[in-house]
């Protein structure tokens, strides 16, 4: 909330300096009224002075790139006035001394000598300070005064003396000084390269940031009222972010074009990437080397050198993937490249054209395309998948800003969003596999209030009869069942939040988390589910209750459809909308479950035929039923009591035959299912080949066993048969 409170505070004094910063002086009255009513009265001072000081540094660039030539000549002429009085008094020392030692000299000589003695001193004395001038500035490295003086010493001073021997050899000397400090303006050239080179991620971050902060600004913006002027576009942004040609001594070693900025406090204002390159020695190059004639030599060696380090920039390291920061560092070199690059092609004529800067581009928009394929296939995380796309997306907004276009890292990032719905299902698996584990596949029991209206919320089910029922009492569904629900809609949301920011319809956002929540229901909810049933030690109870699970995620569908469309604002009777497949995936699993359900029981039913030992040849019969089949009587009885808490499913009916299946049908399917397997088996066992004859009372003993089982069947175990249909079953068994 503070956060937010500030955000406004800032755009509320953005909107006020516009304000003022407009033509329109009507305004101004209102405006500084506004300033005094506020209680933030000191903060937009502050928010004053750096707007001052930005407009200043503006000020500072123009003079800068119009006028380089004046400032340089000023700066001289500061340096001169410091020292004027001490050089005065130099040359008054120096006339003096040389006063009184010429006197001797001066008295020897005729007036035709004198005279001309002091001609050649007149003429020569400016030749010989304008050559001292020139050495003294290429020793302390300012190259353009220096290519300044040679071209007056040139033009101006020498012809004047050129019948002298010694300026003779001056003369010669001018083309290799000339070459000299092309030489020297080159070495400048190169530390500014090479200290670019290093300090790229530098200038990329500080450009990242301030497209951060804009985002911000532009996002409380957007929340209030449109203000005069309305808030700055992206190329605004630009050229209010450009970077700034400072006016400083060439560079040293330890300083090489990029100024030292600490670290701002959170709550500072972020220093724009204008503060930390100094393009001086590239302006002084570029205009030393126009001036020799050897533009193109000097436009081409530039382009070639940022070739090479374009290329290195783009060369992504091996272990990017593993963090952020390396997606990070990575970005924010290719950042700190083009924020130079179109800084140059802004501030120069022709060093770099548009044609240079695009085919940069589409090379580094290729490489990195296909570096961030590479690398973030290996991600299985996907908060970092995530972050990852948060980083391109603001990677792509700054470039934008400067006029970049970045429509295929959008496509990319489409791209990116099917491998990180594939890290969410793969982790949401995890998440489902630990549920269904730890479910104890037993009704939910409740004991007051406050626990029946919290599973209420977490799960929508809705049953007038329970809610009549006094406490405790029981949810028909197992805890897994309102926890998978939550992680369902949980899933949605984390598909959601990728789709921030992508510049994408509401229909498409709506498409894609549709299609995203299908995968999770029909493949690895699916596929969880079918573990759980496939396992050797499900129990016929644990069976039971995830058909009654089942039963009731599929009613539950018809919500997520609600919800998904209550966050997307899409309708699903839209046209092209994408349906949800759950009642597909709990059908499923409700089928596999009670066909599990009849494999088991015929399992169990061959483990007690397995214990039959009949004898043949037995001359009389027993007084009741084989001990076996009355204990396999008594388990299918207790096993059948179990389908009785299969819950009636209103939602069901009518929707064919898997819908059909409520708890009578799926009790008398396995009923069914029971009976003939037991019928088959009993037969098997009368007909086998090793019984080759039998007697009378072993078949009575026989048919008292078919008795015990068709009595079994007209007790009726399961409700819902008509008439004699168990008895059926038998039917064959009795007849042989």
């Amino acid at each position: 909330m503070a956060e937010l409170e500030s955000l406004e505070t800032a755009a509320e004094h953005e909107r006020i300096l516009r304000e003022i910063e407009s033509t329109d002086t009507a305004c101004i009255g209102p405006t500084l009224r506004s300033v005094y009513d506020g209680e933030e009265h000191g903060r937009f001072m502050e928010k004053l002075e750096a707007r001052i000081r930005n407009h200043d540094r503006e000020i500072e660039k123009m003079c800068n790139f119009h006028y380089q030539g004046f400032v340089d000549s000023i700066t001289e002429l500061l340096k001169v006035r410091g020292e004027a009085q001490k050089l005065k008094n130099q040359v008054t020392d120096t006339n003096r001394k040389l006063q009184n030692e010429g006197k001797e000299v001066s008295a020897a000589l005729t007036p035709s000598c004198l005279l001309l003695s002091q001609s050649f001193v007149f003429v020569l004395f400016p030749v010989l300070e304008m050559y001292s001038k020139l050495r003294e500035q290429m020793k302390s490295k300012r190259h353009y005064p220096a290519l300044k003086t040679l071209e007056h010493l040139e033009h101006t001073f020498l012809p004047q003396v050129s019948h002298y021997r010694f300026c003779k050899v001056m003369v010669d000397n001018i083309p290799r000084l000339r070459e000299e400090i092309k030489e020297l303006s080159m070495s400048d050239l190169k530390d500014f390269l090479e200290s670019i080179r290093k300090h790229s991620d530098k200038i990329g971050e500080t450009a990242m940031k301030q497209a951060q902060q804009q985002r911000n600004l532009d996002n409380v913006v957007s929340q209030q009222p449109r203000i005069s002027g309305g808030k700055k576009s992206k190329k605004e942004f630009s050229a209010s972010s450009e970077l700034e040609v400072k006016n400083t001594s060439p560079m040293s070693e330890q300083d090489s074009g990029i100024l030292d900025v600490e670290d701002e406090d959170e709550e500072e204002e972020v220093p724009g990437a204008q503060d930390l390159v100094d393009f001086s020695p590239v302006y002084r190059c570029l205009h030393i080397y126009s001036v020799l004639g050897a533009r193109e030599t000097f436009e081409s060696y530039y382009r070639k050198q940022r070739r090479k380090q374009a290329r290195l920039v783009l060369q992504p390291p091996s272990n990017m993937h593993e963090t952020l920061d390396g997606y990070r560092k990575y970005f924010n070199q290719i950042v700190g490249f083009f924020v130079v690059e179109d800084h140059i092609l802004h501030t120069t004529q022709g060093l770099v054209n548009r044609a240079y800067i695009d085919e940069l581009w589409e090379m580094a928009l290729s490489k990195t395309i296909a570096a961030l394929r590479t690398h973030s296939s290996y991600c299985s995380d996907p908060s970092l998948v995530l972050d990852l796309k948060n980083l391109i997306v603001l990677f792509a907004d700054t470039l934008q800003g400067y006029g970049f276009p970045v429509n295929q890292l959008f496509d990319m990032l489409l791209e990116i969003q099917d491998q990180y719905s594939e890290t969410l299902l793969k982790k949401w698996a995890g998440v489902f596999r630990n549920i269904l584990d730890s479910d104890n596949y037993s009704p939910i029991p409740v004991s007051n209030e406050e626990v029946y209206k919290k599973i209420v919320g977490q799960f929508p089910f809705q049953d007038a009869e329970l809610e009549k029922q006094p406490f405790p009492k029981k949810f028909p569904f197992s805890e897994f069942v309102p926890k998978v629900y939550s992680q369902i809609k949980e899933f949605i949301y984390a598909c959601l939040k990728f789709s921030e920011d992508l510049h994408l319809s509401s229909t498409e956002v709506d498409d894609m988390i549709r299609k995203s929540t299908n995968l999770l229901l029909t493949r690895t909810l699916s596929n969880c589910l079918q573990n759980v049933i496939k396992r050797r030690n499900v129990g016929l109870t644990e069976l039971v209750q995830i058909i009654i699970n089942t039963t009731h995620l599929e009613k539950s569908c018809r919500f997520l459809e609600e919800f998904i469309t209550n966050i997307t604002n899409v309708l699903p009777e839209t046209v092209h909308t994408t349906k949800l497949y759950g009642t597909t995936t709990f059908k499923d699993a409700r089928h596999a479950a009670e066909e599990e359900i009849y494999t088991n029981l015929n399992q169990k039913i061959d483990q007690f035929v397995q214990l039959a030992d009949y004898d043949w040849m037995a001359l009389e019969p027993g007084s009741r039923a084989s001990d076996y089949l009355v204990d396999l009587i008594a388990f299918l009885r207790s096993t059948f009591a179990v389908f009785t808490h299969l819950p009636v499913s209103p939602c069901c009916a009518g929707r064919g035959a898997l819908g059909d299946r409520t708890s009578g049908k799926v009790a008398q399917t396995a009923c069914m299912s029971a009976c003939k397997h037991l019928s088959t088996s009993l037969l098997q066992l009368l007909l086998e080949a090793e019984v080759r004859q039998l007697t009378l009372g072993a078949l009575h003993q026989f048919n008292l066993d078919v008795e015990e089982c068709e009595q079994f069947a007209r007790s009726g175990p399961v409700p819902g048969f008509q008439g004699d249909t168990l008895q059926l079953a038998f039917i064959d068994l009795r007849q042989v």
